[in-house]
């Protein structure tokens, strides 16, 4: 059988939760699928390095615009590009337009279905949802196939905000290859990573965003301890910004960026605590591969993460708005080495039973080869 053309329509493709989850179900697929990739932000492509090589994927330069203003104009163009594939993959609010276009030319002979997902929301929408973008949403989606969700809270927004009908909603659960994390961490996989005797080493993976908040991280960590060194794996537009608040804290020589590094199972080990500080997350991928790991978690109370940690690390899940709070959390781990090795053992433990990729592999296998009228796609 040939290989379906499928087309992602992205709002960004650095390497962050839902482009990992991608690059993963992707290199699933191998030699079944070929894929297109179009991105809002034509040059945030960073996440195409964790792409098989065997695998078929282009992307093209000279593509529609998923970015611009709305307009009859653009959809067109658009719908004349989707009519080449066999299924249309969209990705949050930076391919609604895509979504939209679909939506509006629905009558039109040979348009593949449309499957969309979504996984958060931006700073801009932290802490209300804007009336306009949920009523364009609920119009948008009116004609995709499917809507994919990973946590609850998104499941019930869905259905109570966007009005999407339950039969149509999907909630697949992020999960990883846990067992590539029970390894012994590389440590050359950290560029200019060093820990000293008595050091606590904190670490992330987060696109520097202003959505993740990390200045936050950062002035937690300076107040955690002499003897705690952070690292940020990623990139983003915040970098100088985290550098500045690092400069202000006394953290500039504690604090290490290495950007965006590939196979996380590979480094992630070396932490003795996982943080996350973020505005906002659904149901992020790079915890469970903390906890994966391992190791311990103090976090903001966003989305589903209380609920995906053990019940002994409940209590370093702090209210997103208490600075004071979550700087505690960290610093209780910091100062407790015991406790770090118990949580983290339970986390672990978690994660091995409710987390292995093999569920959400196979529901999105299905769920995409039921689009493409193929049932047996996936390994």
């Amino acid at each position: 059988m040939k290989s379906s053309k499928i087309l992602h329509l992205h709002s960004t493709f650095n390497l962050g939760g839902k482009e990992a989850r991608a690059v993963r179900l992707m290199n699933y697929f191998g030699d079944q699928a070929e894929h297109t990739i179009l991105s809002a932000e034509p040059q945030s492509l960073s996440a195409r390095d964790a792409i098989d090589s065997k695998i078929k994927v282009k992307f093209p330069e000279d593509a529609p615009s998923l970015a611009g203003k709305p307009s009859l104009g653009r959809y067109k163009e658009l719908v004349s590009y989707f009519r080449q594939f066999d299924l249309i993959l969209s990705y949050n609010w930076g391919s609604m337009d895509g979504v939209m276009a679909r939506t509006l030319f629905s009558r039109v002979e040979g348009l593949p279905p449309l499957i969309h997902h979504e996984d958060g929301f931006n700073e801009d929408e932290r802490k209300k949802l804007k009336w306009k973008r949920n009523f364009f949403r609920k119009f948008a989606l009116g004609s995709s196939q499917a809507l994919v969700v990973p946590s609850e809270r998104l499941e019930d927004i869905a259905t109570s905000v966007w009005k999407q009908p339950a039969e149509k909603i999907h909630r697949i659960p992020n999960g990883i290859d846990v067992k590539l994390f029970e390894k012994k961490p590389q440590r050359g996989a950290l560029p200019g990573f060093k820990k000293n005797k008595g050091d606590v080493v904190v670490g992330t993976l987060a696109g520097l965003r202003a959505i993740k908040n990390l200045p936050r991280l950062v002035r937690a960590c300076a107040a955690a301890g002499d003897n705690v060194r952070l690292v940020i794996v990623g990139e983003g537009p915040q970098k100088e910004a985290i550098l500045s608040e690092a400069q202000s804290c006394g953290m500039e020589d504690r604090l290490l960026m290495p950007g965006f590094l590939a196979r996380p199972s590979r480094y992630v080990g070396l932490f003795d605590i996982f943080a996350l500080s973020s505005d906002s997350e659904q149901f992020p991928i790079s915890l469970i591969e903390a906890m994966a790991a391992g190791l311990p978690v103090a976090a903001t109370d966003v989305g589903d993460v209380k609920s995906m940690v053990c019940q002994a690390n409940h209590g370093l899940i702090k209210p997103v708005d208490d600075e004071a709070q979550f700087t505690e959390a960290l610093t209780t781990l910091v100062q407790h080495e015991q406790l770090r090795e118990e949580i983290g053992t339970l986390n672990q433990m978690k994660a091995q039973a409710e987390y292995n990729e093999n569920k959400m592999l196979a529901r999105y296998a299905l769920l995409y080869g039921h689009a493409l009228g193929r049932p047996k796609f996936g390994q």
